[in-house]
C-alpha cells in the first residue's frame, strides 16, 4: 500500500520553504527535506504568503493509503526572526493544540509539536539560516474540528491537533501507531496521579465501564483489539487498578489466551468455549449465540477466565484487575 508523510514532515517542508523567503531567497517551486532515517522526500507547496518581517508556506498532507484523519489537511508554517538569543521557538496557530496535562513528550503549556518534528525544523534552520533566531508558528486550518475525532481531548491536548511523527513516514494501518497511543494514554494517566484506569474493546463497552466506575475521560485507555499492547506496557508502568471491558466475543478470545483480539488475527475457539460453559455448543457459530444459549453463567465464566489471563500477564506488578463483559446492547452479562 502507498505510504504517506506525517504532519511533522509536512511542517518541516513548509518551514524550509518559508525560511527561504524570509532569508530573501524567495519561495522554491518545491522543497526537499531529510527525514530522520535519511529519506529525502520532495514536497509541493500548496500556498505561500509573505509580509513585513514574516513569510509562510503551506503543504497539503498526503497520508498515503492510511485512514489518517489529517489526510488532505493544510499544514502551514509562518516564520519570523526571533529576539537575539531565543534560538528556534515554536508557537501554536489555528488548529494546533496546546498541552494541558503532564505525561506527554512535550511539557504542559507548550504547543503540541512533538520532539522529533521540533528537531527536524530546528535542523532546517541550522542548515539554511545558521546562527539565526527564528520563531515558527504552525497552524492547521480546521484542526480543532479534526482533533475532536482523535484522542487528543482525552490526552489533555486542547484546541487542536498534534504535530506528530518519529520517522516522517506514515505507514498504512499502523498497529504500532495505535499501540503507541495506548502507551501515551497510560503515561498521561500516571502523570495525573490516577490509580484506576480502564481498557475497553469498543465504544459501547467503554461507555458501560466508564459509567460503572465513574472514571474520567483520561482514565479510559483506547485498548481496542490491542489487549497485549496495553497489558505489556502496564506491566512496566503499573497503576493500582485496571478494568478491562468488552463484548462477549473479544473477551472470550482474551479468556482463551489471545492478546490481539482483531477478527483477522484471532478467533473464538468454540470447543474451548463449550468447555468453559460446561455444555456442548454444537451448531453455535458465535460467542454471542453461545451466550444466548447458555445465559449469564457463560458471561461470568468468560469474565473470570479473561481476568485470570490478564493477571498472568501482570504477575508481580501488584495491579488489581477486574473484568466486565457485555452483550451487543451494552448490558453487563459477566463481571469478575
Amino acid at each position: 500500500m502507498r505510504r504517506g508523510w506525517t504532519t511533522g514532515a509536512c511542517a518541516t517542508a513548509a518551514t524550509r520553504a518559508a525560511l527561504s523567503a524570509l532569508m530573501g531567497r524567495g519561495f522554491p517551486a518545491q522543497v526537499t527535506i531529510t527525514l530522520p532515517r535519511g529519506e529525502t522526500p520532495v514536497f509541493a507547496l500548496a500556498e505561500t504568503a509573505s509580509g513585513p518581517g514574516w513569510a509562510e508556506a503551506g503543504v497539503v498532507k498526503d497520508a498515503g493509503d492510511d485512514p489518517d484523519v489529517t489526510h488532505g489537511a493544510l499544514i502551514r508554517a509562518r516564520l519570523r526572526f526571533g529576539p537575539p538569543g531565543s534560538g528556534v521557538s515554536f508557537r501554536a496557530g489555528e488548529g494546533v493544540g496546546m498541552v494541558t496535562r503532564p505525561g506527554l513528550p512535550v511539557p504542559v503549556g507548550e504547543p503540541a509539536i512533538n520532539p522529533v518534528p521540533r528537531q527536524m525544523m530546528a535542523q532546517v534552520v541550522a542548515e539554511d539560516a545558521p546562527g539565526r533566531d527564528v520563531e515558527i508558528t504552525l497552524s492547521i486550518p480546521g484542526g480543532a474540528a479534526l482533533a475532536a475525532k482523535t484522542w487528543n481531548p482525552r490526552l489533555g491536548i486542547a484546541g487542536g491537533l498534534s504535530v506528530l511523527g518519529t520517522t516522517g513516514i506514515v505507514r498504512p494501518f499502523s498497529c504500532a501507531a495505535w499501540i503507541a497511543s495506548i502507551h501515551r494514554g497510560v503515561d498521561v494517566a500516571r502523570a495525573a496521579g490516577l490509580t484506576h484506569v480502564a481498557g475497553c474493546t469498543g465504544a459501547t463497552s467503554e461507555r458501560v465501564v466508564q459509567g460503572l466506575h465513574g472514571l474520567p475521560d483520561h482514565a479510559m485507555l483506547d485498548m481496542g483489539d490491542f489487549a497485549g499492547g496495553l497489558l505489556k506496557y502496564l506491566a512496566r508502568h503499573p497503576v493500582a487498578r485496571l478494568t478491562i471491558g468488552g463484548g462477549i466475543g473479544k473477551m472470550a478470545k482474551l479468556a482463551q489466551g489471545a492478546t490481539d483480539l482483531h477478527s483477522g488475527r484471532s478467533q473464538v475457539d468454540m470447543a474451548a468455549l463449550g468447555r468453559l460453559a460446561g455444555q456442548p455448543l454444537e451448531g453455535v457459530n458465535t460467542a454471542l449465540e453461545a451466550l444466548e444459549r447458555c445465559g449469564p453463567a457463560l458471561g461470568a465464566a468468560v469474565a473470570a477466565a479473561a481476568r485470570a489471563r490478564a493477571e498472568a500477564l501482570l504477575a508481580g506488578t501488584g495491579i488489581a484487575v477486574d473484568t466486565v463483559v457485555i452483550d451487543r446492547a451494552g448490558t453487563i452479562v459477566g463481571r469478575a
